[in-house]
């Protein structure tokens, strides 16, 4: 598979992240950037986000797409000449890297679970299968770059509010329609900080959601058990790597 002059398939993504999807926990979620954020690279934006077992927080925005078309980044695919698909902005790490979600009913060999059916890969052969496809873009999704913090960088852009948290799915990920995503979620977001019974809380030094859900615990995320139809899941900060 070649892409174009200048492109780079991003291998250090899976590479902090070294056991296999089988064996991890669906743990992803959606950054959601406050209203009145001024950094460029986020503003107005979605983040799907999620902390490997052994690693910091990194993922892909997923509201941004860019003018260039994936044909142009591919041009040896045959099945994507004449289409207007196109790359995706996924943050300011490695912007002339391609990062790739796949959304599939089983783990993809070489790839890391994000949320039930979708996980980041990085393997060729399995990009090359899925771009030979028929349809070479069902349930595939190609982004420029990603985001990614530092140890308890995170932490602290939450606490200080930059950041809301709502619960990732796979349909508002791979949702066509990528203008509206971050006005609805905000919405949902700021709607249900402002409700008597909702929102989050600082408690005994943690973030707490009052009618159950994630919460700031032990330098992560927890989520109670139960809370949006899910089991219980932790994203932690234990690493000393730095991007």
């Amino acid at each position: 598979m070649r892409l174009a002059s200048g492109f780079f398939l991003i291998f250090a993504l899976l590479a902090a992240m070294p056991v296999p999807a089988a064996e991890t926990q669906a743990n992803a979620i959606f950054l959601v950037a406050r209203r009145g954020m001024t950094d460029p690279n986020f503003r107005e934006t979605v983040v799907l986000v999620t902390l490997p077992p052994r690693g910091v927080p990194i993922g892909v925005v997923i509201n941004r797409p860019l003018e260039r078309r994936l044909s142009e980044a591919f041009p040896d695919v045959a099945g994507l000449k004449g289409r207007k698909e196109v790359l995706y902005y996924g943050g300011p790490v490695a912007r002339d890297g391609l990062v790739f979600l796949v959304r599939s009913a089983k783990p993809p060999e070489g790839s890391q679970l994000l949320l039930r059916d979708v996980f980041f890969t990085s393997d060729i052969e399995l990009i090359e299968k899925l771009l030979k496809r028929k349809d070479p873009l069902d349930g595939l999704r190609v982004f420029s770059g990603y985001a990614g913090w530092g140890p308890d960088q995170l932490h602290r852009e939450i606490a200080r509010g930059t950041w809301h948290i709502v619960p990732a799915d796979s349909d508002t990920v791979f949702r066509k329609d990528t203008a509206g995503i971050w006005p609805e979620l905000i919405e949902r977001a700021t709607t249900k900080h402002t409700k008597a019974d909702g929102g989050w809380r600082m408690a005994d030094g943690e973030w707490r959601m009052a009618d159950g859900g994630w919460r700031m615990a032990d330098g992560g995320w927890r989520m109670a058990e139960g809370a949006f139809g899910s089991q219980a899941s932790v994203i932690g900060y234990q690493s000393s790597v730095d991007f």
